[in-house]
């Protein structure tokens, strides 16, 4: 076996050329970078920072030329063009504003040819030219209104397969007395058939869901099922013991497909996810996902249901997730093996919990793993250290896949847009930016390693 001493030189200038490969950023077009610690990538995905110095970047969405649409909350709407060189290799070639408009503040979707985008009280609708990159402003028009109310003031939108407007109203406050009564539109998901006719949120459209605090993200699995992430409460407690730390969960709810809308009451302000079980007051048999009652939810004076009516009486969640994560949006990949969610991070905890991108595994149109989980989840974007969070770290909120297949974000607290390329070496290229640049890293550290150790052999 030849030793160490007997590479020659050559061999040596080969192996330091490799090193050097192996750590360089080969992509031209940005050289943007965080100014908190580099997230980091799940292994066989790459990121890149795309784009900084925007107002709160919420709902994002691809128009038919390509060009990514951004809401930019107390704003408007803004649309980005790209140089692209494939994978996650892209940099900004044009940023302009669509809509100038200070209201707007979360959802956008395109229908039939329209920009729609909402504010905390109105849908509005503009005529849209992809081409251009352009609204008719005399065509503004309101879709849906009178959705305002104090606490929760994002309206989120969803086109569906079959052309229905899904607009989601989340609580006035933390719990909502108001939610209580099906008739207030308070805490709905509903569905609308856009027309010249303003709809009232409250009166028209179909249920899609209703007793839910506040499913900012909504979206429509390939088969045609209807799916939300909710928001739950803060600071709750039950039985005079104080559970707000682990409790309740955030829920992964169905809303019945496309075709047929379950319509069903969730439970909120009544009835609560169950994550945490360490000390949960009379804890019976509930598991994880179950829904529970507390004796009097703040502010809502309708005697409580037991934990066995929150299970009988009531639609449970799909999955829960660990409180105070925040999810934010919600969408699924091609074939609908998986769901991506952005999980904002909490703010009401002792220690943070979310700020990831993350997925969750689905089969034959259901999560991989059970109501009573605490698995389902894996990042595949995480920040490198969650103790500076929320002030130095990316705030996931809006998710859009491109016409090549990569998965893109905003951070509202950082004012960025990423890109996520999956596939590997296929997307390498990125330097410290992705999960491939860690694999050339540790190349460049082994090359290194053995390089060293000939020139020790040569001193």
């Amino acid at each position: 076996m030849m030793g160490l001493s007997s590479i020659s030189t050559s061999a040596l200038a080969l192996l330091l050329v490799l090193a050097g490969s192996a750590t360089a950023d080969t992509c031209t077009q940005n050289r943007l970078h965080t100014t908190y610690p580099a997230p980091v990538a799940a292994d066989g995905w790459s990121y890149r920072l795309i784009a900084h110095g925007l107002q709160r970047p919420r709902s994002i969405l691809f128009d038919d030329s390509g060009a990514l649409l951004v809401l930019e909350s107390g704003k408007g709407v803004t649309r980005l063009t790209f140089n692209d060189s494939g994978g996650s290799c892209l940099g900004v070639k044009e940023h302009k504003t669509v809509v100038a408009n200070t209201a707007l503040n979360h959802g956008l979707q395109i229908l039939n040819g329209s920009l729609l985008a909402s504010t905390d009280n109105d849908v509005l609708s503009w005529r849209y030219d992809a081409g251009a990159g352009s609204v008719d402003t005399a065509s503004q028009q309101v879709l849906v209104t009178n959705m305002t109310n104090s606490g929760h003031k994002t309206r989120t939108l969803l086109v569906t397969s079959r052309s229905q407007l899904l607009v989601s109203r989340g609580s006035a406050g933390n719990a909502d007395p108001a939610a209580v009564e099906k008739t207030t539109g308070h805490c709905h998901i509903r569905a609308f058939t856009p027309s010249s006719t303003t709809a009232d949120f409250a009166s028209g459209g179909e249920t899609v869901g209703w007793g839910l605090r506040n499913s900012v993200g909504i979206a429509e699995h390939p088969d045609g099922g209807i799916w939300s992430v909710e928001n739950s409460v803060d600071n709750l407690s039950r039985q005079g013991t104080d559970i707000h730390k682990d409790n309740p969960g955030e829920e992964l709810n169905y809303h019945g497909n496309v075709t047929n809308l379950r319509g069903a009451n969730h439970g909120y302000p009544l009835c609560y996810a169950l994550w945490g079980k360490d000390g949960f007051p009379n804890l019976g048999s509930l598991s994880v996902g179950d829904q529970f009652a507390v004796e009097a939810a703040e502010g809502v004076n309708v005697s409580p249901p037991t934990d066995a009516q929150c299970n009988t009486d009531y639609a449970a969640p799909a999955l829960a997730f660990q409180a105070h994560t925040a999810p934010l949006d919600i969408v699924f990949d091609k074939n609908g093996s998986n769901a991506y969610i952005t999980f904002h991070g909490s703010w009401n905890r002792e220690s943070p919990v979310g700020y990831a991108v993350s997925r969750v595994a689905f089969a034959n149109g259901r999560p991989v793993e059970g109501q009573a989980s605490t698995q389902a989840v894996t990042d595949i974007l995480r920040n490198a250290d969650i103790s500076g969070c929320p002030s130095k770290c990316f705030r996931p909120v809006g998710l859009a896949w491109d016409s090549a297949g990569r998965l893109w974000f905003s951070s509202d607290s950082t004012g960025e847009i990423f890109v996520l390329a999956h596939g590997g070496d296929a997307f390498a290229g990125d330097g410290g930016d992705s999960g491939a640049g860690a694999t050339r890293a540790s190349l460049a550290a082994i090359v290194g390693a053995v390089a060293a150790s000939w020139l020790l052999t040569r001193i």
